[in-house]
Order: C-alpha cells, then structure tokens, then sequence
C-alpha cells in the first residue's frame, strides 16, 4: 500500500509503500477512496502530542470499498462501500451516550 507518514515531529509527510495489512479474523480490509485528516492529526504532525508513536499515517476518517474480509466478518461483502468514522466505538451505557452525545463517551475505543 502506498501512504503518507510522518516518521518526526514538524517534518513533512513521506511517501511510503509498505506491505498490504491483513484482515485480522473480525477485521476487514479497505481500498480507501477519500480520507479527512482531523485537527488532532494536525497536533501529532506539528509535535503538541508527545505520546504518540512515530512513525504514524495521519488519517482515520475514511471512506472507500472493502477488498478483503476476515475469516469472521458476516454481513459485508468484498466491494461494499463503507466509511469509518473518527470514532470505533462508545459504550453505550454512559451519561453522554444515553444523551446523544456519543463523541465523549467515558469509555471509547
């Protein structure tokens, strides 16, 4: 897969191309058509995140079609269109979640 990553703090992205990740078995793997790089992106590129892990490809709001399936994914098919928000997952349970207000969930994932 082709990507742009950063591998330094307030250095410009780099064109890689690393291996093709597999599905793992609840996982399906996407052909990404469009990706929105957040503001929080932006901290991690410009250096005001220190935690992060580098190197790291910025973007994780997409949008593209399935290519491949893990051994257990049921209900979506190689080709499907589908889109990944910012966030995977909320609980459910907590106040903002019963609230309607999921994006600051207790326990995200």
């Amino acid at each position: 897969m082709f990507a742009m990553q950063l591998k330094a703090h307030h250095t410009p992205l780099e064109w890689v191309e690393l291996p093709d990740p597999e599905p793992g078995p609840d996982e399906i793997r996407i052909r990404i058509g469009a990706c929105g790089v957040c503001r929080t992106d932006l901290h991690v590129v410009d250096g005001e995140l220190p935690h992060a892990t580098l190197p790291i490809i910025p973007g994780h709001e997409i949008v593209g079609r399935i290519d491949k399936l893990g051994n257990n994914v049921t209900g979506l098919s190689v080709g499907e269109r589908v889109g990944v928000p910012w966030l995977g997952h909320t609980c459910g349970h907590c106040y903002y979640c019963t609230h309607g207000m999921e994006n600051l969930c207790d326990h995200p994932l």
